[in-house]
């Protein structure tokens, strides 16, 4: 089970770039804030490309689109998010 209170690293990156380097990396005291980040303020390309670690596990894009639709997601949503 996901571990919304876990420490989290958002690694957001546009598909396709060849950056090295991390773009926006955050770091966040609860993973449920870097859920909600990610869904609520990057653009649509940043999310898609994005990587979500939370206790050395890897979430991408569509799977923190999960996170955040699941129904144990703690926070208040963003209405039409």
């Amino acid at each position: 089970m996901f571990d919304y209170g876990a420490e989290a690293e958002l690694f957001p990156k546009r598909p396709g770039l060849n950056v090295r380097r991390k773009m926006g990396y955050r770091r966040f005291s609860h993973a449920a804030d870097a859920v909600q980040f990610a869904i609520e303020t990057l653009s649509p390309a940043l999310l898609d490309g994005a990587c979500l670690e939370v206790k050395e596990e890897r979430f991408n894009g569509r799977e923190i689109r999960l996170l955040y639709d699941d129904t144990r997601f703690p926070l208040q949503r963003s209405p039409g998010k």
